[in-house]
């Protein structure tokens, strides 16, 4: 079977994170995605693609079309995100932690009810 999801490597770790965080790829942002997949049920890559765009909407009270250029909007959100939020507060984390920290967490993870 031929696979089109891009291999991010390292990098994918930060953007599930960020995108998941800042709920960037919810359906009131992308469309009920699983939902339009079934709906569709495609036989291809370029069938599903071409069938997203033209059936997608955002979900909520006033949803919305998704377009090429809503998604590349989101891209630019995650970005910034990543950049201006994330690494900055990963950087200010990995610079305090200490073996107390982990040994404190992983304590309250698994007595503190």
């Amino acid at each position: 079977m031929d696979r089109y999801s891009m291999n991010f490597g390292k990098k994918e770790r930060v953007l599930n994170y960020t995108c998941q965080t800042y709920q960037l790829s919810r359906p009131n942002k992308v469309g009920a995605v699983m939902a339009l997949i079934r709906d569709c049920q495609p036989s291809s890559f370029d069938e599903w693609q071409s069938w997203y765009f033209e059936n997608a909407h955002t979900a909520g009270k006033n949803p919305t079309k998704i377009t090429v250029e809503s998604l590349h909007e989101l891209g630019e959100r995650l970005y910034a995100k990543i950049t201006e939020v994330v690494i900055p507060e990963w950087e200010a984390a990995f610079r305090e932690l200490t073996e107390q920290d982990c040994i404190d967490y992983i304590y309250n993870l698994t007595t503190v009810p």
